[in-house]
């Protein structure tokens, strides 16, 4: 495959300076870090890509013998020029110019890096609550939610630094964006490190801090979310968005979005896991003569035809008419559990009626008018 220009790779034209170059390269660095893209083999490969072209034009002479003779020239060059470099190597000769905040390759495939490594600076995870009706659960949504965070300033685009201001070495920590102290105890000199008050752990100043957000790189804000919620989640279940959380100082990577489901009680629908029961109530002419009645599901009403004869406690399946599985395992069915209406009050015809039917040797009335006595029970109730 053949190579992008240098340049092109990093977004700046071939008059750029030094600094203009590294601001490029840092910004490139940052968005295609592995931290930020976890598994993503083509961001991989423009962070190596972009750490390739920054090893060439931060060099003067690099960068002139790749101005004269382009990739061709680049052969033999010294470093590691030339598409072989790994993440180790990149970390280790450009650690310092994230900071020291993302040297090492803190926390993803166990690269050691120099002695001044750190991980990534990361902002703070986001936890939202979001509600979804049964019918949204069934058929999945999509929801807009307004949140309020930590964002990236807008003026200095995150990194603190007032429009063409440069940044120096922390005379403190030399770079290193770590102090180290020496404790005399009875023990012994005991030797601790921590972060450089003075520069935050940056290992840099910033000549002239961005006024918007006092060289934070970062402000209150908001921002509208679109929430893509798969269907068949559950009550509880806890979905995640990466990247948007709170922003992180200076260009850090942004933390997380942690979406909380809870679910709405249906009007007539109960849920068991990817079921759905409906509790059906038949007059008693009904259960005892059968029928067609209709119940509702979760996208519509259905026609169920009971049997003569149907008792209480009896249960019946609608296949298909559950819930999706979040994982894509089928969908669950909707139970229909038969309950039958006694009345508590009767009138005057009702009450003969049923007297009639108790006295009968079968608990029903004769064969002869057993289709009549049931119409007109069926009628008044």
């Amino acid at each position: 495959m053949e190579k992008r220009d240098y340049y092109e790779v990093l977004g700046v034209d071939k008059n750029a300076s030094a600094e203009e170059i590294k601001k490029a390269y840092r910004k490139k660095a940052i968005q295609y870090h592995p931290d930020k893209n976890p598994g993503d083999k083509t961001a991989e490969e423009k962070f190596k890509e972009a750490a390739e072209a920054y090893e060439v034009l931060s060099d003067p002479q690099k960068r002139q013998r790749y101005d004269q003779f382009g990739h061709a020239g680049m052969s033999g060059a010294g470093g590691f020029s030339g598409g072989g470099m790994n993440m180790e190597d990149i970390f280790s000769h450009f650690g310092d110019i994230f900071g020291g905040h993302f040297g090492g390759f803190g926390g993803f495939g166990g690269f050691g890096g120099s002695s001044r490594s750190q991980r990534v600076r990361k902002g703070s995870d986001l936890r939202v609550k979001v509600k979804l009706t049964l019918e949204e659960i069934a058929n999945g949504v999509e929801k807009k939610i307004k949140v309020k965070k930590i964002i990236a300033c807008p003026d200095c685009q995150g990194t603190g630094a007032a429009h063409n201001s440069g940044t120096e070495t922390c005379s403190n920590c030399h770079g290193t964006g770590r102090v180290t102290r020496i404790q005399r105890t009875i023990l012994g000199d005991m030797q601790t490190q921590s972060e450089c008050p003075v520069c935050g752990g940056d290992g840099k100043i910033i000549k002239d801090k961005c006024p918007h957000c006092n060289g934070e790189g970062v402000i209150r804000g908001e921002e509208v979310i679109s929430i893509k919620i798969p269907a068949g989640v559950m009550e509880g279940m806890q979905l995640q968005m990466s990247g948007k959380g709170n922003a992180a100082r200076r260009g850090g990577i942004n933390g997380d979005l942690l979406i909380l489901i809870e679910e709405e009680p249906h009007a007539e629908l109960i849920r068991d896991e990817n079921n759905l029961i409906y509790n059906l109530l038949l007059s008693v002419p009904t259960a005892t003569l059968g029928g067609q009645v209709e119940v509702p599901t979760i996208n519509g009403k259905a026609k169920v035809t009971i049997a003569p004869g149907t008792q209480p406690g009896k249960i019946l399946r609608l296949r298909g008419k559950g819930l999706p599985s979040v994982n894509g395992y089928g969908t669950g069915d909707q139970l229909i559990n038969i309950g039958v209406y006694i009345p508590e009050k009767l009138n005057k015809e009702e009450k003969k009626l049923m007297e009639e039917l108790s006295n009968s040797p079968n608990v029903a009335p004769s064969t002869s008018n057993k289709s009549n006595f049931f119409s007109r029970m069926k009628n008044m109730f």
